[in-house]
């Protein structure tokens, strides 16, 4: 245990951020929100952007938000994550004795992150887990439990069935593990906002969307199966996907060989997301894993009607099924069923919404959680419980 001082340092350490949720993005978020009277901050970015990269703009602007207010940024200069002579200055910074917290997120920092306070010997180091479906991939499993859980002095994960999922499928000892669910700020939509007349959705038409990154998880491709079936009984339903990602170019060619391409709107990257959101008659996650969706999250303090797969840390944040209607993964019909079922009863849908908004802001505010944070970071620093 390290001696307590004050402000502590924390630094924390992520690939990339922008500003389109993310793990990245809550993991900038809960820094930038700790009490500055007693925690000095630093933000760690490793991953390199190219100008011309659609993130590149996002970042700078989030990095001159953050070092307004009094957030150090610490860019490595390396062109790929194995360009170890780019880490040199991370090691400097931790063995500077200036560092009291290393809090890194998702698989690939945590794995740096445990290898450098190996190498530096200094601060307390935090490893934080958002998701990750636990199956397949053994080595990432080895590195979990014999790499960064024998280092780390916090291992957290953001659902119950994330804990048990590292205890019995990686075997990492529970005691090292704990649990600190996910917040976020109240989303605040522009009231202004016409988001049918932008999608050109009629009055009346159904508007079903999803917010997130356009990647396999996701399984886009089985909400897009889910919406062609609702349009047999709604043709006048529209699908709204707000993002971008790798699945974008297959997910076109899907829309098209689905004759969506009229019905579907892939709108790119959006900053004015809540907004965006805030006008979907339901809300739609399909993904095949999930820790604790942070999109959900935000659905839910919109106050909106929710389907969504019954997968990871989803069924906790939906209340088993109160707050919102859980489906099985990979199947288009259940999906379409769920869909279809909230469209048709709208008082059910209002319903589920209203209890989402209520379970959001008494469990899953983010002021919550850095108070949380806040106080698991003086434990370890041998603060006390602060």
């Amino acid at each position: 245990m390290r001696a307590a001082r004050e402000p502590l340092h924390v630094v924390t350490l992520i690939d990339l951020v922008a500003e389109a949720g993310g793990a990245e993005t809550l993991a900038v978020e809960l820094l930038d929100r700790l009490d500055p009277a007693r925690f000095a901050r630093t933000l760690v970015l490793y991953r390199h952007l190219p100008e011309s990269s659609q993130l590149h703009a996002g970042q700078e602007r989030l990095v001159r938000r953050l070092t307004a207010r009094g957030v150090r940024i610490v860019r490595l200069d390396g062109r790929s994550r194995r360009d170890l002579a780019s880490w040199r200055p991370f090691l400097a910074l931790l063995r500077s004795g200036d560092v009291d917290v290393l809090h890194t997120h998702k698989f690939g920092p945590n794995f740096w992150g445990s290898v450098a306070s190996r190498l530096a010997r200094g601060p307390v180091f935090i490893a934080h887990e958002h998701t990750w479906s636990f199956e397949g991939r053994p080595l990432r499993k080895l590195v979990d439990r014999f790499l960064i859980a024998t280092r780390c002095a916090a291992f957290l994960v953001v659902s119950e069935r994330d804990r048990r999922r590292m205890i019995e499928v990686e075997h990492i000892p529970a005691r090292c593990i704990r649990l600190l669910a996910n917040g976020i700020p109240a989303p605040v939509p522009d009231p202004a906002a016409d988001v049918r007349a932008w999608f050109g959705s009629p009055a009346g038409a159904p508007l079903i969307g999803s917010v997130g990154v356009f990647r396999a998880q996701k399984d886009l491709g089985t909400l897009l199966e889910a919406h062609a079936l609702v349009r047999r009984r709604r043709p006048d339903a529209r699908l709204v996907l707000v993002g971008d990602g790798p699945e974008r170019a297959r997910l076109e060619a899907h829309r098209e060989q689905l004759g969506l391409s009229e019905h579907v709107v892939l709108t790119g990257l959006r900053s004015d997301a809540p907004s965006l959101a805030a006008g979907f008659d339901v809300a739609v996650n399909s993904s095949r894993f999930e820790g604790a969706s942070l999109a959900i999250l935000e659905w839910m303090a919109l106050g909106l009607p929710i389907v969504a797969t019954a997968v990871g840390g989803t069924p906790e944040l939906l209340d088993g099924g109160r707050a919102g209607a859980l489906v099985p993964a990979g199947d288009p019909s259940a999906l379409a069923a769920g869909i279809e079922g909230l469209l048709a009863d709208r008082e059910r849908a209002a319903a589920l919404g209203a209890r989402a908004r209520e379970r959001q802001r008494e469990h899953y505010d983010i002021d919550g959680q850095v108070r949380r944070l806040e106080a698991l970071y003086l434990e370890l620093a041998g603060g006390g419980a602060g």
